[in-house]
């Protein structure tokens, strides 16, 4: 098995160190704007979501873990809201059966050319194809792992039951789905996490300032449920097993067997 850790490791120290600091809530602004996948995000993606997502360096080598574990040859995988092609390229370097395709699907530009740049340098052979479009409207089929790395969040309450329903349809039987996400909980524990996750992003640098006029740009465009809601959807679609498979804080990330 090629464990993916070490590469992706050395892949996001050079992308760090060519886009710079997150610092686009640093100046106080009068009228935010709600938050986007944009030119100004895109180029500092990388080290805002290492500062920002509690257990992402540990998610993204995992997902190459998983992926070795459930890919079976002759098969696609997808990663959903791709983005930079963190976990697309775990993927890759986890997969260790012939006749693979992997392909990358977001509906953000400027995420997408910088993605294929990086799948561009990396050195693995498995194919890619990266798409741009909206993933509740693509076709998927003769899949054995699709990965949803924060990306469900950012969905429409009402669109998410469906794009499970249709992703575990397209899946093989022993397929896995990975679902990470932000996640809520009953008072008084949601207080408690945010409060911890919030101290974590003043522990990485980020200012009161920074994470006030964030968590103000991401209300209504990311809208969190619980750990439970997920399950039960997952188990709702046919999945015969949900579970999470790892939780720091208020993020989360599940594993999904057809």
């Amino acid at each position: 098995m090629r464990l993916p850790h070490s590469l992706w490791q050395s892949i996001y120290k050079v992308i760090e160190y060519i886009m710079g600091r997150d610092n686009i809530y640093s100046q106080d602004h009068e009228a935010l704007e709600a938050f986007a996948f944009d030119d100004a995000v895109a180029r500092v993606f990388p080290d805002m979501i290492k500062r920002s997502v509690p257990g992402y360096t540990m998610i993204i080598p995992m997902i190459g873990v998983i992926t070795d574990q459930y890919a079976q040859a002759n098969t696609h995988l997808y990663d959903l809201g791709c983005s930079l092609g963190a976990s697309l390229l775990a993927m890759r370097h986890g997969v260790n059966v012939d006749g693979c395709k992997i392909i990358g699907i977001d509906n953000a530009e400027a995420m997408l050319k910088r993605c294929q740049s990086y799948v561009d340098i990396d050195d693995a052979t498995v194919p890619v194809e990266l798409h741009k479009g909206d993933v509740t409207e693509f076709e998927y089929n003769n899949a054995s792992v699709v990965t949803l790395n924060f990306t469900l969040q950012f969905i429409p309450l009402e669109k998410r039951q469906a794009l499970i329903q249709k992703l575990y349809d397209g899946l093989q039987p022993g397929g896995a789905l990975i679902l990470s996400e932000k996640i809520c909980f009953d008072e008084p524990e949601q207080t408690l996490q945010q409060e911890l996750h919030w101290d974590f992003k003043r522990a990485n640098g980020y200012s009161d300032l920074e994470v006030s006029q964030k968590r103000s740009a991401l209300e209504n465009v990311l809208v969190p449920e619980s750990a439970q809601a997920h399950i039960e959807r997952l188990k709702s679609v046919g999945f015969s097993q949900a579970c999470t498979w790892y939780q720091c804080f208020n993020f989360t990330s599940f594993i999904a067997v057809k």
